[in-house]
Order: C-alpha cells, then structure tokens, then sequence
C-alpha cells in the first residue's frame, strides 16, 4: 500500500517524504534489528505506540527519500533500494515499486533534481542513484551532482565483503563513469541554506543534513538513528553499526543539541509522520509529534 507524501515548510525550504516500502521488524529475542528492544522496554515508553510501535511490539520503519526544496536547489536525500537490484535486505527479491511516479506527482522530474546526497553508502540509501537502461545502469537523476562525503567513500570502495561490491558496482560507480560524483567532506555546505552535519559511528563517513532558514532549523538525521526508541536509550545500536561506541555517542550528542536548540527532526526510517521534535525527559530523551 502506497504511503501518501508528507511535507514540512522550514522557512523558505520544503522537504518532501517519498516512501519506497514500509519495514516492520522484530526487536528483542525474536528479531536481528534492536536486540534491546523487547517488548517489556517497549512498553516502558508508551508514545511510541501507535506510530513508531505496532500493537504486536514490531517496530515500524520507513524507507523512504527526502525531498529537499530550497531556493535555487533541488535535492534528494538518501535514494532507498532502488528497482531491479536484488538484494539481501530483502532476501534476493528485486523489487519494482512506482517510486519515480511518486515523485512525478510531487512535482519532482528526474531531470529537475540539481543535488543527490547518500548520507552514507548502505544498500537502503543508494539504491535510486541508478536505474537500468537495457543492460546498463545509469544515473537516474541525469543532471545531478551527487555528493559523496569522501572518507564514506574511502571506506567502502575497500570492502571486501560481496555484497557491497555489488552495491557499488551498480549504485555508485556509474556515478562516477557519468562524471557526476563530487567528493565533499563531512561538513560540506550546499546551499545557503542546506549544509552536511558530520554524524559518525553507524558508518566511517557518516552524515546528516542540516537545514536552517529564516530562522527554523530542520535535520535530516539519516542512520544515525533509525527509530524513535533509541531517544530514551541511544546506547540501542543495530549490529550494522560500524563502531557501536561511537554510533551511541553520537546519538546521545545530537539528540541533546536537537532539544535543546528545538530542531524538527526528519528520521530517515522513521514511520509517519516521520517528524517532530526531541525533548529531554530525565537523561534520555523522548520525541513528540
């Protein structure tokens, strides 16, 4: 079932929900995301429910892009699965969504995109860099510029592991035989308004990005936090947390500049309505839509 979009005005700056597919997933015991997750500490924060927790305790998430609107700008966050890429995530199933027709009637063509940002380089957030053409993949935003933060890039062309090779080989490196990569650093600013914020510990090179105009501030969190859950407990890593120790600690930092500076926090995989603002309740944290 198709999720309808979601936006939200920061100043002169629209960002826009673009979902590929919904993800529930078993915390606790029974699952391989939030093995802290159980449903007893579930329970204990009970705004989760209904958005962000079923009622059977699963944990609702999102893949979705992100649409970023500024003036003079057009950018994509994050590009999700991607069609005809069979993946692992989904247990080799290739899928074939209207993704790109959703963002036809959200007013956004494919050649009208002036910006592509991955917030990091995983299968769930590249996958739209690319789309097949015959028996080639090519860039499926034709007159972008996709920025990739260099030390994410460093890190994973060296990887060794089979399927990552196979994530770049179809999702990253026609990027660059295009010419349209641009190599950034961490905190990378794009536009007057838009700028990457340097998020480390789920990925080497990992980034969020940050948005500020006329006086609202916004942030595209990407994994640094997948689920609202890990507000009150930011120590929860997923096991695909490259440095788990400093994933926590990144998380327990930009949540506590987040309340404290009242920033409306878009999660990458957070379930509708996907955005709110973060509190500080006790020493953790809790968010409110």
């Amino acid at each position: 079932m198709s999720q309808p979009p979601l936006s939200w005005q920061v100043g002169d700056v629209t960002v826009t929900r673009i979902v590929e597919m919904m993800l529930p997933l078993k915390g606790g015991a029974e699952g391989t995301f939030l093995p802290q997750a159980t449903r007893e500490a579930l329970r204990k924060h009970p705004w989760l429910y209904p958005h962000f927790v079923s009622e059977a305790d699963e944990l609702l998430l999102s893949i979705h892009a992100l649409l970023v609107d500024a003036p003079g700008l057009r950018l994509v966050v994050d590009t999700c699965i991607g069609n005809d890429k069979p993946r692992n995530l989904l247990g080799g199933v290739a899928l074939s969504t209207p993704f790109l027709r959703h963002m036809e009637k959200a007013g956004w063509s494919r050649e009208s995109v002036d910006a592509v940002v991955c917030t990091h380089m995983h299968v769930d957030h590249v996958g739209w860099n690319t789309m097949r053409q015959g028996d080639h993949w090519v860039p499926t935003f034709p007159k972008a510029r996709y920025l990739f933060a260099q030390a994410e890039y460093d890190h994973w062309n060296a990887f060794e592991e089979d399927n990552q090779r196979q994530i770049m080989a179809d999702s990253v490196q026609p990027i660059l035989d295009a010419g349209l990569a641009a190599f950034v650093e961490l905190d990378h600013r794009i536009s007057d308004e838009v700028r990457l914020v340097p998020t480390v510990g789920h990925t080497p090179g990992h980034v969020s990005v940050g948005i500020e105009s006329k006086g609202q501030r916004a942030v595209i969190t990407g994994d640094m936090s997948h689920h609202p859950c890990q507000m009150p407990h930011p120590d929860w890593s997923p096991a695909f947390d490259s440095d788990p120790r400093q994933a926590a600690e990144t998380r327990a930092r930009m949540f506590g500049e987040w309340a404290d500076g009242d920033v409306l926090v878009i999660g990458t995989h957070y379930a509708g309505p996907t955005a709110g603002k973060v509190r500080r309740e006790g020493d953790a944290f809790r968010f409110e839509v």
